[in-house]
């Protein structure tokens, strides 16, 4: 089965052309190799995947006939993705918080004097 056609089956993308346009960015791997879109998937094979700042790893278990429902889909793939890449996009969460929003203009007196005491207190 074809590697687009695969990811859509095993609902990792909610369409089929979408999991095409990642293969063309360069997103998908299979067993360590840049695929395209037409590339076959077999059983044993391992697809690294980037999607949203994270690198899933999946390993094929079988091939699916047609797209599976959500609640069988285990039956077809197996997430070997490490633990580590969930807690480096949660650092990115913090960080993104801690950031003052685009369009808010430069922090008033009052802001700056607000950070200021913030940090003499975790020093």
């Amino acid at each position: 089965m074809r590697v687009d056609k695969y990811l859509w089956c095993i609902r990792f993308y909610k369409t089929r052309s979408l999991a095409t346009k990642a293969c063309k960015k360069g997103h998908i791997r299979v067993n360590g190799e840049t695929a395209k879109p037409s590339r076959d998937v077999y059983t044993t094979d391992v697809l690294e995947i980037r999607r949203n700042q994270v690198n899933y790893k999946i390993e094929v278990l079988d091939i699916p006939p047609s797209r599976v429902g959500a609640k069988i889909v285990d039956l077809f793939r197996k997430d070997i993705t490490p633990s580590k890449e969930f807690e480096l996009v949660e650092l990115i969460k913090l960080h993104k918080e801690t950031q003052r929003s685009r369009g808010t203009g430069r922090p008033t007196k009052k802001d700056r004097r607000e950070m200021d005491d913030f940090y003499d207190q975790n020093e």
